[in-house]
């Protein structure tokens, strides 16, 4: 069933919004300034492509640098991306049938707006694998 969701999330939802991050990625990879960031929207297309069945966790690794690039972050992007997964998480728990796609979109609000020092894991797991 699980499998099906996505399949459908990625059809009508999650190959928008990768594209849309994965340019977001690029944009800030060329900017040799803001590599953290790019590759935190690479790591949020992956996520946004197949949500179900995987969960965001923070590392508590991730101290201060992460937590002054997310502030960065949320005055430039992050409250923007996140109305927009508001927005769009209401319009689609509009219907019975889009409730689900509408849940993985508030889901994805966390992650846009603070995307640094995040790791996705299966959900079924309580701590990701750290390599020490």
């Amino acid at each position: 069933m699980r499998t099906l969701i996505n399949l459908l999330w990625f059809i009508f939802s999650g190959l928008w919004m990768a594209i849309g991050y994965a340019v977001a990625g690029l944009i800030c990879c060329v900017l040799v300034v803001t590599i953290p960031w790019g590759i935190a929207c690479f790591r949020i297309a992956g996520y946004a492509l197949w949500p179900f069945g995987r969960t965001l966790v923070r590392r508590p690794g991730a101290g201060l640098p992460s937590g002054a690039g997310n502030l960065v972050w949320f005055v430039f992007a992050g409250w923007w991306i996140a109305l927009g997964h508001v927005l769009l998480g209401i319009a689609l728990c509009v219907t019975i049938i889009g409730i689900p796609f509408g849940l993985a979109h508030f889901k994805l609000i966390g992650v846009s707006l603070t995307p640094l020092g995040r790791e996705v894991v299966p959900s079924g797991t309580a701590y990701p694998s750290y390599r020490w």
